[in-house]
This record gives structure tokens, sequence and C-alpha cells, in this order.
């Protein structure tokens, strides 16, 4: 006789049907991670955390990245020699964070004050400081095992049977060819110097350097130096030049009027429009018509993306310092999920952005989120670049999402299921990024925020709920 069942019961059986033909069983899959620094150690947590197989590819001997220091410069100042000896950092010795540390930590792993001797307890805390906080996060998560030092990427490309191949040699010059399903991309970007285009250069007679190479201030004493640039490392570097140079001269590309000339409280700074052209004679001119008999022109002017192992038969290409076509700046429509990107995005907070794509792409390769399909994928890159030219906006500025980061977090925590990024962070960093304006030379050890402090403290203690 049969057994009568409750419509609950009939609704749940009929659900886990469902599910069972719609929602693929969870994957393992092997996954290339391509560089330790603070993205690709987020990214071996989080894909560790999700039950995939990882290595880890890193050409210098420690994790850390862009934030490992080292006085040594390439034999190329300007770095645009392509035979020159490439040097990873682009740390000067006296680089304290821009970003209070309460903000820059990973959600889960708070970049807390460590009262013991060798550490930097300040909030904004000098690079070694921050060298540190990934040793400890390394550590505390057993990354290292997962890290294969000394281990330079040469080639990544599709091979044959449809997953991907990865070439490195080690140190001492061992090839290694092996098969990953899968590969993700942190290899920074700040390496590759983006050059000023200046009218003249060729034959102007002085010396030129690109801020990439720029360590401390003491071959520019008594110098004319000529800066390009406005951002933060080119802020600092000014003032830093400025404590032994005889002059320091500012090129900005947007500056307004009433700002141009001397800067308040230095008497060796001024600060100009864009530079029009170099001359023979040593003379910079800048578009106001102003010029300077100039030592030095030092190129503050970011860098290039550069992928020198990524071998894609031309489906992503960089155009005009745009790393395309990218869904959500981290994945190729065309070769999704098995290729993707951490990191790329700039003027945001790096850490949590960091963690939020790296628990979306582990998420995704082993099926517990589903990616849109590969033509929404498309559809949605297109409309993201008809927005950027809707707007005037240039290729060039595609990855810089300062503005909308938020809610780009946001976005991707709530693909994940994830807690989206707390208010008191979000208020932090824009307090701190007024007071970085107000207060340029003494933001760092001046602040109005003891209230975020106090919850950012007692979300701290909590941590362990995320």
């Amino acid at each position: 006789m049969p057994v009568a069942c409750s419509r609950s019961t009939v609704f749940a059986t009929i659900q886990r049907q469902v599910m069972a033909t719609t929602i693929p069983p969870l994957r393992s899959r092997r996954v290339a991670v391509i560089g330790a620094g603070a993205a690709g150690l987020v990214a071996a947590r989080e894909l560790r955390r999700e039950g995939h197989r990882v290595v880890v590819f890193e050409r210098g001997d420690q994790v850390g990245g862009t934030w490992v220091y080292t006085s040594e410069v390439e034999s190329d100042p300007i770095g645009i020699d392509p035979n020159r000896a490439v040097v990873h950092s682009s740390l000067y010795q006296s680089l304290r964070t821009n970003l209070p540390r309460e903000v820059m930590g990973f959600r889960d792993y708070p970049f807390v004050r460590r009262e013991v001797k060798g550490r930097d307890s300040r909030r904004f805390p000098g690079h070694k400081e921050v060298l540190m906080y990934l040793q400890d996060f390394t550590s505390a998560f057993e990354i290292a095992e997962l890290v294969r030092f000394e281990s330079e990427v040469v080639f990544a490309g599709l091979a044959e049977s449809g997953k991907w191949r990865v070439r490195s040699i080690t140190k001492g010059g061992v090839t290694v060819d092996e098969i990953y399903d899968a590969v993700v991309v942190c290899n920074g970007h700040y390496t590759q110097p983006h050059i000023a285009d200046i009218p003249g250069i060729t034959a102007w007679p002085g010396k030129q350097m690109h801020g990439h190479n720029y360590r401390t201030p003491d071959p520019f004493r008594d110098q004319v130096v000529v800066l390009i640039g406005n951002a933060a490392s080119a802020v600092d570097i000014s003032r830093d030049i400025a404590t032994v140079a005889k002059e320091v001269h500012i090129a900005a590309r947007s500056v307004e009027d009433n700002k141009l000339g001397k800067l308040p409280g230095h008497d060796n700074m001024w600060l100009h429009s864009m530079i029009d052209s170099a001359l023979e004679d040593g003379r910079v001119v800048f578009r106001g018509g102003n010029a300077v008999c100039a030592d030095v022109i030092l190129h503050c002017t970011g860098y290039k993306y550069n992928f020198p192992f990524l071998q894609t038969d031309g489906t992503i290409t960089v155009e005009d310092n745009c790393v395309g076509p990218l869904y959500k700046h981290v994945f190729p429509p065309e070769l999704a999920p098995w290729l993707s990107f951490v990191g790329l995005p700039w003027k945001v907070v790096p850490f949590p952005l960091c963690e939020h794509q790296s628990k979306w792409i582990a998420g995704i390769l082993s099926n517990r989120i589903a990616l849109p399909s590969k033509e929404e994928m498309v559809e949605d890159v297109k409309a993201f670049y008809s927005s950027l030219e809707a707007f005037g906006i240039p290729k060039r500025y595609a990855h810089n999402i300062g503005p909308v980061q938020w809610d780009y977090n946001d976005w991707i925590a709530d693909q994940c299921g994830f807690p989206v990024i707390e208010e008191w962070r979000k208020e932090m960093y824009k307090a701190a990024s007024k007071n970085r304006t107000i207060r340029p030379e003494s933001y760092r050890d001046e602040w109005e925020d003891h209230e975020l402090i106090l919850q950012a403290q007692e979300d701290f203690s909590n941590t362990a709920s995320i």
C-alpha cells in the first residue's frame, strides 16, 4: 500500500532533483598562481580554502612582491631598454603607506599594531611593516608550502588538451613543463615603466629617470629636478628630493591655474602645467610658457600592464594600457573561468579588493558560483567600454575604479555570499583621502577619525564570524 507523502516532503524531493540537474558537482582543480605578492598570497589561500590544488610561482626568494624593498636599480634608469635586468620592486626607502593600516588589511586578517621590537606601530607604517604583515599572513595560513620560490613562469598558454601549459625556469636553469586546469595571474603592475612623451627629448642633454628606479634623494643633491606627475608616489618623491635638491619643479597634467607657482611651505618647490618641450640648451619648457634649466627629468608617470609569459593568440591584449576584454576586470569571456586576473584595478584599497576577487575565482572554479554565459559577459564588457566612451574616458583609465570600488567589492561579495565591505572602512578611506588633501605634509601623523578607529577595533574582535 503506497505511503502518503506530505506536500513539504514532495517539494523537498523535487527541489533536490532540480538542484542535482542544474548545479554541477563541486570540483577540485589544479591551479597555477603566478606571483607571490599580496594578490597571489590571498588567491592561494582562497583557492585552497575552496579545495583546489595550488602551486604559486614566485621568481623572487621570498613572498611580498612589490613590497620587497631592494636598493638595487635597473641598468637603464628610465626603464625602456628591453635587455636590461629587470628589478621587480618600485619601493623607495622613505615610503610609508598613504592609507591607514585599519583600511589596508585583509578582512579576516586585520593589519593590527604589533607592539614588539622591530615592528612599526604607526597607523601609516613604512613599507617594511607591510611586508612583515604579508609574511605574518603567509605564516598564519601556511601558504609558503604552496610557493615555488626562484621559479619564473616564462610561458602560460593553452595546451592541446584544452588545459593550460605552464613552463617555468628555476634559478638554477632547470625548465619545468606542467599542465594545469586553470591559471590565475597575480604578477602585479608596478614594474614596467610608462614614460611621458616629451617633444625634443632626444636632443635634451640632461639625465632621465623613472620613479621605478628611485630609492633615495642623495643622487639629486644640489640639482635642478623636473618631476612629472602628481599622484601619491610623485608627491612623496618630490618632497623627499626637495630635502637635498637645489630646486624641484613638478609638472602636472591636471592642475588649476590658481595653484601654479611656488608651493606653500617650501622654498625650493614649484608646481607647473605639463611639459611642452625639452630643448638642446638644457631648458625644459612648460605649457604655461615658463622654462627652467634642469639637470634631471624624473618620470613619476605610472606603469604599464605587462604579461610577457602569457600566450593567448590575441584573445587577451593590452591596448592603451587596458587589459581586455575582461569581465569585471577578472575573467576574459573566451577563456573563463580557466584564466583570470587578480589585482588589476588601481586607485583602490588593494588588499580587500584582491581578497574579494580571489574568493570569486575560487568559488567559480569549484562550481559553487556560476558565471554568466560567454555571450552575456561579452555584452557586459561592450557596455562597459561604451560607457567609458560616452563619458569621454580614455581606455587607459578602464581599470581606475577608485570612485566605484566599494560598489565593485560589494557586488563580488554578493556573488560569493560574503558580507559586504564594512561601513567604517569606507568612511575611514574617505576621511584619510580628505586629510591627505588638506594636510599633505602631516596627514600620516595627524587625523580626526578616532570614532572610526574604535569601530574598526570592535570589528577586528569579531573577525572570526566572517
